[in-house]
């Protein structure tokens, strides 16, 4: 009998859609935020920064403290500061009191995704733990294409007031949704800080981290730079970055949930396997397109809907790796750790994609994205390798083959 998946699931999708969102939002609303309190383009451009460094080094910090208590609790607690400090923003007065709503909406933000996606792989019945965490991960997915052109037709039509009033709506619905819906996964046994850190020593679960480190230094690469890429290899217009644009949300999405049934069927550590592989592949045929002088539209967009499979199917068997690297009681670190590898390759990612571009050209990022792609395949632990570490070492955890549904 096929069960059907809970609506608290559903709750935590939106409840990452409205935090993810919150930091591309204020993207599309830059100028509009910088002519309305008097400050440079650049300074509007720090409140996106800012998020992204505060979300960062407060993932992994914060779970450390949160890590004991009740996730639920943890989860409506955060998202009610998260929601206070949208508020904020939405009346700022001036710039520093923007940016001091910014920080507590990222720490508050960082905090409530640790807790989801662990309340998600604790609380998915045996065999299908890759399929909630796609359901879940599918809200950020979603917020990368959403964001920024939401915050653009918002900020045009009412204000750059109104993104940060939408988001502590969409904050506040899914703030009922979470304290009415979602079951309750007890925080771990109080312990030493030191046993609470053991993510950050443990070699197996920093491995993991640097894979995602690294996949997301080459696939976001090419996706921040996915503009200049269309108008140089395919002759784009804006119109044709649109459609790129839709593409990538679409078959990211696609991928995303797909990476959760496949895992479930393979196991964590095959599925990521297989997605890095995937990913290496796809923006190793973006990069032979770049340089083959074909200039067709069609076939760009194949290859873009090929990579964005891949590229939105990571989190789901990450994860899952990461849960059966760390064991569940420390699974809230580990899964906080793995987030501020991802932003941290997602800082990288603009910076050296930045400077291929000013030294040489933008068809040259697909071949450093694919570079780093490889690596991170390299990296990537075989189930069995992974198998016979946990038990040298008598870690927690759920079995491959149980994490395959065998």
């Amino acid at each position: 009998m096929k069960r059907s998946l809970p609506s608290w699931l559903f709750v935590l999708f939106l409840t990452l859609l409205a935090t993810a969102t919150d930091e591309f939002i204020i993207a599309g609303v830059l100028k509009t935020v910088a002519s309305d309190l008097n400050i440079s383009v650049s300074a509007a451009g720090q409140l996106v920064t800012v998020f992204a460094v505060v979300y960062a080094i407060g993932a992994p910090t914060l779970a450390v403290v949160f890590e004991r208590f009740p996730k639920r609790t943890v989860m409506v607690t955060g998202l009610l500061v998260f929601v206070l400090a949208n508020v904020a923003a939405a009346v700022a007065p001036g710039y520093w009191f923007l940016m001091a709503a910014r920080v507590a909406a990222a720490a508050a933000a960082a905090i409530v995704t640790s807790a989801a996606f662990t309340t998600t792989a604790v609380g998915a019945p045996e065999g299908m733990q890759g399929r909630y965490l796609g359901v879940v991960t599918a809200g950020m997915t979603a917020a990368l294409f959403t964001g920024v052109p939401l915050g653009s037709w918002l900020g045009g039509a009412f204000g750059w007031r109104a993104t940060f009033w939408l988001i502590a709506a969409v904050g506040a619905i899914a703030l009922v949704g979470l304290a009415v819906t979602v079951p309750e996964v007890p925080g771990s046994s109080p312990a030493p800080l030191r046993d609470r850190l053991s993510p950050l020593r443990d070699m197996s679960v920093l491995r993991l981290v640097t894979v995602t480190f690294l996949a997301a230094s080459g696939g976001l690469m090419f996706y921040t730079y996915l503009a200049e890429f269309t108008a140089e290899v395919a002759n784009g217009s804006y119109r044709l970055l649109s459609v790129m644009l839709f593409i990538v949300g679409i078959a990211g999405l696609a991928g995303a949930l797909l990476a959760g049934r496949i895992t479930d069927t393979l196991g964590p550590q095959r599925s990521l396997r297989a997605v890095i592989g995937g990913h290496a592949v796809a923006l190793a045929l973006l990069a032979v397109l770049a340089f083959s002088g074909v200039e067709s539209p069609i076939v760009m967009g194949l290859l873009i809907a090929f990579w964005s499979v891949f590229a939105w199917g990571l989190n789901p068997p990450i994860q899952g790796s990461i849960i059966s690297a760390a064991g569940p009681q420390v699974g809230m670190t580990a899964l906080a750790l793995n987030i501020s590898g991802l932003y941290l390759g997602t800082g990288v990612a603009g910076a050296t994609g930045g400077a291929i571009i000013g030294i040489s050209d933008v068809i040259y990022v697909p071949v450093a994205a694919t570079v780093l792609m490889s690596l991170s395949f390299l990296l990537t632990p075989r189930a069995r390798l992974v198998a016979a570490s946990r038990a040298s070492v008598g870690a927690g955890g759920v079995d491959e083959s149980q994490q395959a549904g065998a």
